[in-house]
């Protein structure tokens, strides 16, 4: 009893991780503010009379309520080329989508821990151990990457326009649908596969018949979601790729056209509310 007190006395108290994580975040927050209240923030420029003026100024020209001509709510004109746009950057989210969704395909069952080191009813190899961390390694840099860098970059390559802006999205993507997917398959049951593997199916057929069958609907459904994610990207990345409503829109701010910039937001505002719609719908096939 006396060596159980003194083992018991000699034990480090344990730490509580939750209480101590709420507590340093708390005094982050505190000691945040603190720095924006006293330092040269323009926290209190908000408060200001001639802030919320300005505000409604430029409210007011974004609506189209003060204009220097007609506005670009009333020009047919200006409708059907923001719906032009607008299609486009529909067909540049698609694009990217399914590339990155062929990519991640192809290569998500190699970056899957147990497909890689033989868990699954295959034989252990160097072969699928170089090619888990490979593919490991392409997903983690993919998506480490902003898709606005990756755009910097293919317009050095690429003309810009539509297709360099799908390939600046669809990289990025790639990434974070590849590690989802292989996720996915890490964990699944391995019994199958190894029933499988047992009755003397090969390595293909078990793939085929065992695993991708079980990660397809829920790869589908990431795919989906990403979609949704890609659609509210695609005016980032237009604004360097040149492509879409995105490099409409930086025009339209260049030379102070508030009124088409709103006719603008508008057309996007409708794309995105469409294509959730469309993605839950297609979710809902897909379980």
């Amino acid at each position: 009893m006396n060596s159980q007190a003194e083992r018991g006395s000699g034990e480090r108290p344990r730490i509580d991780v939750p209480r101590t994580s709420a507590a340093g975040f708390v005094a982050l927050a505190i000691v945040s503010w603190i720095y924006i209240v006293s330092g040269d923030s323009g926290l209190w420029e908000l408060f200001t009379v001639e802030t919320w003026k300005e505000a409604g100024d430029f409210l007011r020209r974004l609506v189209g309520l003060e204009t220097d001509g007609t506005s670009a709510f009333l020009d047919a004109a200006s409708w059907k080329k923001a719906l032009r746009l607008s299609v486009e950057t529909l067909a540049m989210s698609v694009l990217a989508a399914g590339i990155a969704g062929a990519a991640a395909l192809l290569t998500f069952l190699p970056g899957a821990r147990n497909v890689g080191f033989g868990q699954s009813g295959g034989a252990r190899s160097r072969v699928g151990v170089a090619a888990f961390f490979v593919t490991r390694g392409a997903f983690a840099f993919t998506r480490s990457v902003p898709e606005l860098v990756w755009a910097l970059l293919i317009v050095f390559v690429l003309s810009p326009g539509v297709l360099a802006a799908a390939l600046a999205l669809a990289i990025h993507n790639y990434g974070i649908l590849g590690k989802l997917s292989a996720e996915v398959v890490e964990n699944l049951d391995p019994r199958p596969a190894r029933a499988l593997r047992a009755a003397g199916a090969g390595w293909g057929q078990t793939l085929l018949y065992a695993l991708l069958p079980q990660v397809l609907p829920q790869f589908i459904t990431y795919l989906l979601y990403r979609w949704e994610v890609i659609i509210r990207t695609t005016v980032v990345v237009g604004f360097v790729a040149a492509g879409g409503l995105g490099r409409e829109f930086r025009l339209n701010m260049s030379f102070l056209h508030y009124d088409d910039v709103g006719l603008l937001l508008l057309c996007y505002l409708f794309l995105v509310v469409g294509v959730d719609l469309a993605s839950a719908g297609l979710r809902r096939l897909a379980r």
